[in-house]
């Protein structure tokens, strides 16, 4: 879905730096600096509109959250819904999250998201997808030995993909939900995406993964 240009973006970001980090690089390893608590840290890969962080942050406030996006036209209206005086645990970072490990230290991250990550389905932009071995060694970096990966998704070929590729990586399947919200699930809070395919009667899948037991080295 092509979005349209928002010119005033850039300085709508800049003018809210109490909600975005404009210096994430800087932050590595001080995170828990910007919250009012020191609590277990999640991170969102692909916050889009903010409808998941801001939910999550408020359904969950023993817990901090930082969400990542990159697409300046979206993340302003991730910028709104935190905007709120009540929204205490969560910032966001604009930026291309090519390697996490710029951003933050080992083992500082509790949970990690990935939301309706883009498929990219032809073989040859396989390593584009965010549960590639490359990423998931991002990943096992930056998560503490206890972390959680969090997934969801509406397609399927991503979504074995990915089980075979946490398998492969000697991780461990803590949850495979083939049809998440058939189980309903009351905690659970929907993206944007997640309600629109829904409605068009998709299927929902979510797996939680860990590198418990894993004995590739960080």
């Amino acid at each position: 879905m092509r979005l349209r240009n928002k010119p005033w973006a850039e300085d709508y970001i800049h003018n809210h730096s109490h909600i975005v980090e404009l210096n994430p690089y800087e932050r590595k390893g001080q995170w828990q600096e910007l919250f009012d608590h020191q609590q277990p840290l999640a991170l969102e890969i692909g916050t889009g509109k903010g409808r998941f962080i801001d939910g999550m942050a408020r359904q969950h406030p023993e817990m901090n959250f930082i969400g990542i996006e990159r697409d300046k036209n979206v993340i302003v209206s991730a910028i709104d819904k935190l905007n709120d005086p009540d929204v205490h645990n969560a910032q966001l970072i604009h930026e291309n999250a090519k390697d996490l490990r710029d951003m933050f230290g080992e083992n500082e991250v509790d949970y990690l998201y990935l939301n309706f990550s883009d498929p990219w389905p032809k073989t040859r932009h396989e390593k584009r997808r965010l549960t590639y071995y490359t990423f998931l060694e991002q990943y096992q970096n930056v998560l503490k030995d206890d972390g959680v990966i969090i997934m969801k998704t509406d397609n399927r070929q991503l979504f074995e993909y990915s089980l075979v590729s946490f398998s492969q990586f000697g991780m461990t399947l803590q949850e495979v939900t083939l049809d998440l919200h058939a189980n309903d699930d009351g905690t659970n809070i929907m993206t944007e995406y997640e309600e629109k395919f829904s409605e068009k009667g998709q299927v929902i899948y979510r797996c939680k993964a860990s590198f418990t037991n894993n004995t590739n080295l960080k």
